[in-house]
């Protein structure tokens, strides 16, 4: 190749550069079934271009896939969603959205290494599916909080009932949100980012 007269391979945008005044990076990954709003939460949440491996619906996924809840919903990520926000000038959180389709979760495993913390999203119309996501954080020893994605003809239940519903015990947050909002989702990230501190100074000092 003469690389004298190819194309000059772009960087990124100016934008989407990270901010000089970062000192501290932290992985954190969204986790949930199919359909929940992980996506639709990177996407609004991240101060850069999100990356996402959507791909659309085929009939090889009927009988395979449970869509319940999302009918209309005509592609899914297969590998991940990739964000990133700034929580202060020296603190950046990175990002990744985990496929939501049981086929797909294969990938989880990669997406978990190095994960200082989760959010797991919720849809009360299915909340047997977060129970094997659940279980699959508690494995990894990766502590998480649970967000509850306002749908518009979902149930609503009081925090005490879901967390007796989930098997939750009383030191992990559970909170409202709706991810199609910046602010909403922003505040889920804070409460994370708040609750991995409380259990860091209580590491400390036991």
């Amino acid at each position: 190749m003469d690389f004298k007269n190819s194309d000059t391979i772009p960087g990124p945008r100016t934008e989407d550069r990270l901010p000089h005044t970062a000192e501290a990076a932290v992985k954190i990954v969204i986790v949930g079934g199919f359909g929940v709003g992980k996506t639709t939460m990177v996407g609004s949440v991240s101060e850069i271009r999100p990356l996402t491996t959507e791909e659309t619906m085929t009939q090889a996924g009927i009988g395979v896939d449970d869509n319940y809840g999302s009918a209309s919903k005509t592609a899914t990520t297969v590998a991940m969603d990739f964000g990133r926000i700034s929580i202060t000038d020296e603190l950046v959180l990175y990002l990744f959205g985990t496929p939501g389709q049981e086929r797909f979760w294969f990938l989880w495993n990669g997406l978990f290494e190095g994960a200082l913390g989760a959010v797991v999203l919720v849809d009360t119309r299915r909340l047997e599916v977060s129970f094997d996501v659940m279980g699959r954080l508690e494995e990894r020893g990766v502590p998480f909080v649970v967000a509850v994605n306002s749908f518009p003809d979902a149930p609503r239940h009081p925090v005490a009932e879901l967390r007796t519903a989930l098997d939750l015990p009383e030191e992990i947050p559970i909170l409202d949100c709706d991810v199609r909002r910046r602010a909403s989702s922003r505040d889920v990230l804070l409460t994370l980012t708040r609750f991995l501190h409380s259990l860091a100074m209580k590491g400390a000092l036991t």
